[in-house]
């Protein structure tokens, strides 16, 4: 006999079925942890675990912050059609993944419709018996639940299924940790090229109305809302719309809310406000709620001073915005803020250099020019008392005639420029008097201009400032583009837009270069988006010139 010793019992083996499944949960593992966007990765999980565990539908409930109900739910199984036809996603507020949010335990039920917990299925929903249930945890935290039902075969889910689903639970947990860091990296980035286009824009030295529809843009794209909203201070108290940027047309553009609000006052106060539901919440009294969930109202805050505010709002029945998402918003807010302030202080500098020049202008003028004038003319005059010949004594007094005209007008233009914006008067005839009188220095003349209707008596306060800030850019152009040698302005308050509705009509119409093919056209955009942003809109066409030469700009809105 030998004597060696006994080699001992054998390692367990392990199951035929387990020894079966072990290459495909080892593969499974790989697959899951494949990629680093996060919805993928969810669905990747789900439909890993379906295929593992051979279960017709698969799902992830993502629980909320507060850890009461599910923020997201990601599906696999359930085609898009039948998916429309149930409607509302699962909120994980009751039955059987509501006691499993509360309770995060692994389940197993061989028909889920038996289950005291479970409040039964949607109309359209398709028909699930067995039921396999259990936590994912990323880091320790429970980050959501995987769910598996509808074992192929009529099959109750075994101890093998719960088994590998926990490893693969595991593994999801580390890829979907990762995907989060990665997501999150990902989320401040745009955050802060967000607020580097933001800076950009404000302190570009452009259009204060097309910055402020750069920020309304930047906020709307990187929160994911439905609309982007900047607000500030009114004349009147409260907060005003200035600039909108959203998904359908708005007409919400000057729409003040009363400092009445109780947002007003904690937003003028510097205080962030949040909020679940806009349409249902008591401290907004005005309609701009209507309609909206999940709203951010954020303070444009900046060394103890609130600029305006910024607003978020995202349709009701989608997510709520998340603590990154919340903490990322209020440093874009505390960014765009101080640019804001930077950029009136360029804007207050640039604006005094401009006082400066054109006091200096006005001065020469006076002084120089219409001395010089009034000298030629005087000139002129005692020629034409000494010319016997008819035809020069007349030919003498048109030009006389002529230089009297160009003094008066030059005594307009030096008015005008010796005009602060305090001294501005508020009546839209003379506001549009203003800008053609100023318009004329640039340009070498003086634009003919023709009022239709009591247009200071039908045309409001905002649709007037933005008509106003319309013809400026209009008559810009013309200086600057356009080497016209004639220019017509109308305002019409009684014209009668698409669909009859009564509005005002301002049009410009010059005789030069026209509008070339593949030039800039950021300047008719602006127009157009103005004019939209009040229900209105704006064109262009040929111009007054011969064969139609130039270009005529027609810019509308409604009245009521």
């Amino acid at each position: 006999m030998s004597d060696a010793p006994s080699p001992g019992p054998l390692p367990p083996t392990l199951s035929t079925e387990l020894a079966a499944r072990v290459p495909q949960l080892l593969e499974a593992m790989r697959s899951v942890g494949s990629g680093l966007e996060l919805h993928s990765t969810l669905d990747r999980i789900c439909e890993t675990a379906a295929a593992l565990t051979e279960a017709r539908y698969a799902a992830i409930g993502v629980v909320d912050e507060d850890g009461r109900g599910l923020a997201d739910f990601v599906f696999h199984g359930v085609d898009e059609v039948t998916a429309r036809r149930i409607g509302r996603l699962p909120d994980g507020q009751r039955g059987l993944l509501g006691a499993i949010v509360r309770a995060p335990e692994p389940v197993r039920l061989a028909d889920l419709a038996r289950d005291p917990r479970s409040c039964g299925f949607p109309e359209h929903h398709p028909s699930m018996r067995s039921f396999l249930g259990l936590p994912i945890r990323v880091q320790g935290e429970i980050f959501g639940n995987l769910y598996l039902t509808e074992k192929r075969g009529d099959e109750p889910f075994n101890d093998y299924d719960l088994d590998m689903v926990r490893v693969l639970a595991t593994e999801a947990g580390i890829a979907i940790g990762n995907a989060r860091l990665y997501e999150a990296a990902k989320q401040r980035e745009r955050w802060i090229d967000g607020s580097v286009a933001v800076t950009t824009a404000l302190l570009s030295g452009g259009d204060v109305d097309d910055a402020m529809q750069v920020v309304a843009e930047q906020t709307r794209r990187l929160s994911g809302a439905t609309a982007g909203i900047v607000l500030l201070p009114a004349n009147e108290g409260g907060l005003e719309v200035a600039a909108v940027a959203a998904d359908q047309p708005s007409n919400i553009l000057g729409t003040v809310v009363p400092p009445e609000s109780r947002v007003v006052a904690e937003l003028l106060d510097g205080q962030a406000v949040f909020m679940d539901d806009a349409a249902a919440d008591p401290r907004l009294i005005t309609t701009l709620a209507r309609g909206y969930g999940p709203t951010m109202m954020l303070p444009l805050l900046s060394d103890g001073r609130v600029l305006g505010a910024l607003v978020t709002p995202r349709a009701r029945g989608e997510r709520p915005f998340t603590e990154t998402e919340r903490t990322l918003a209020i440093q874009f807010a505390s960014q765009a803020a101080l640019a804001l302030m930077m950029a009136d202080a360029q804007r207050d500098r640039e604006r005094l250099a401009v006082y400066e020049d054109r006091d200096r202008i006005a001065r020469d003028l006076h002084d120089l020019v219409i001395q010089r004038l009034f000298a030629t003319g005087m000139m002129l005059e005692s020629a034409q008392r000494g010319s016997v010949v008819p035809d020069v004594r007349e030919g003498v007094g048109k030009a006389v005639d002529a230089l009297d005209v160009t003094i008066q007008e030059i005594r307009t233009a030096i008015f005008a420029l010796q005009q602060g914006p305090a001294e501005m008067p508020a009546g839209l005839r003379t506001r549009v008097l203003r800008e053609i009188n100023t318009a004329a220095v640039p340009l070498g003349f003086k634009p003919s201009h023709r009022f239709v209707g009591p247009v200071d008596a039908l045309v409001g306060d905002l649709i007037g400032k933005n008509l106003i800030a319309a013809l400026r850019e209009v008559l810009s152009n013309a200086f600057r583009h356009a080497g016209a040698a004639h220019i017509d302005v109308v305002v019409d308050a009684t014209a009668t837009l698409p669909g009859g509705r009564k509005g005002v009509r301002l049009t410009v119409a010059d005789d030069g270069v026209g509008v070339p093919e593949g030039g800039r056209r950021s300047g008719l955009k602006n127009l157009k988006r103005r004019a939209e942003s009040l229900g209105g809109d704006s064109r262009h066409g040929p111009g007054i010139g011969k064969d139609g030469g130039g270009t005529t700009v027609v810019w509308e809105v409604p009245l009521e």
